[in-house]
């Protein structure tokens, strides 16, 4: 090959190998650099009041003769829709559920030795309402019920007290969860100015799952029992770091 050729394709070819390395260098610290990102959680919380109230009351009667205990029972029914009545609960919303007898006599597994009275109806009253502030005042006068001679059972549905319930919790979602978005996006800037850096756009984004907790978290509160809740959301976001 003349020289002069030679000396050409070599430095085309060199040129070429130059131009290769440089990009392939290039395109490794891009992709090192997309690499880099921060993980940060944004907290946003909100003080809400129940909505809703639930309130099952079970009533016990016992007697040797069914039609006795019935009796007794409806007396009992009769007690508390007025007593209700008469803190202002709604009564329209009340519900029966789940009326069981028991005769004691056909009862095989039961006690061997004599049965004071044979039968027990068990019937539950459910009430519900909206307004849970004038529930919550009624189920602190339950003394009236037992004055009255009332006898209720905590069986099967624990203790005769209400459970406040929040239901709008999609009212609150989308102001939360932009809340929970801008103090991580907050969390990410420091954690950049403090690493001399600076934050591009989301890489990766986590909506975190809406919990509703007891206002006053001390041992042995439940939520369900407490008038006022609060909703919490936690955001996790990456944020590429430039």
């Amino acid at each position: 090959m003349n020289p002069p050729r030679l000396v050409f394709a070599s430095l085309v070819i060199g040129v070429g190998l130059a131009l290769a390395g440089w990009f392939v260098g290039r395109g490794f610290v891009q992709s090192r650099t997309t690499d880099r990102f921060v993980t940060v959680k944004g907290v946003a919380e909100r003080e809400v009041i129940a909505d809703l109230a639930l309130w099952p009351m079970q009533i016990v009667a016992t007697s040797n003769e069914l039609s006795e205990a019935q009796a007794q029972l409806d007396r009992y029914e009769r007690e508390i829709l007025a007593f209700l009545a008469r803190h202002d609960v709604d009564t329209t919303g009340v519900e029966h559920q789940g009326l069981e007898v028991t005769d004691r006599l056909a009862n095989r597994y039961g006690d061997q030795g004599p049965v004071q009275t044979r039968f027990i109806v068990q019937q539950t009253l459910i009430i519900r309402s909206d307004d849970p502030q004038t529930v919550l005042s009624a189920s602190q006068k339950m003394g009236e019920l037992v004055e009255a001679g009332v006898v209720l059972s905590s069986a099967g549905f624990g203790p005769s007290e209400p459970t406040f319930l929040f239901t709008r919790l999609n009212d609150v979602k989308p102001e939360m969860i932009a809340e929970a978005t801008a103090n991580a996006r907050n969390a990410a800037e420091k954690f950049a100015s403090d690493a001399a850096s600076r934050i591009g756009g989301i890489r990766q984004a986590n909506q975190g799952v809406f919990v509703i907790l007891p206002r006053d978290q001390a041992p042995g509160i439940s939520e369900s029992r407490q008038l006022h809740k609060t909703v919490r959301v936690v955001s996790t976001l990456d944020y590429y770091l430039q």
